[in-house]
């Protein structure tokens, strides 16, 4: 016979996971739409490190994972992070082309 506490205990960490997760997207919109426009490119330059550790941080957490809901919002947290470390990555490369001078 299962044991009927493993079960509360799984969901409640399922739950702790999803309430991590929400508010880690609350925090995270919240801290970049108060960027103002002219600073958002040279501070996503710098930002791009933070990105790389979030990042593994997903990998390593996914890794862990058990159930199929943690599973996917897993691979999820992997894949936006890869699309924001890659994204910030093209950012600053296009801010650094307006820095070098045309060849002739």
């Amino acid at each position: 016979m299962p044991d009927p506490r493993g079960r509360a205990e799984e969901g409640a960490a399922v739950i702790d996971l999803l309430t991590i997760f929400v508010l880690a997207v609350f925090v995270g919109f919240e801290v970049v739409s108060k960027v103002s426009t002219i600073l958002h490119t040279p501070l996503m330059s710098g930002a791009n490190a933070i990105h790389g550790v979030i990042l593994v941080g997903a990998i390593l957490i996914t890794g862990r994972a058990e159930g199929a809901l943690e599973v996917a919002l897993g691979l999820a947290a992997v894949f936006l992070a890869t699309v924001n470390v890659v994204g910030g990555f093209v950012v600053t490369d296009r801010m650094l082309e307006m820095f070098k001078g045309h060849k002739r």
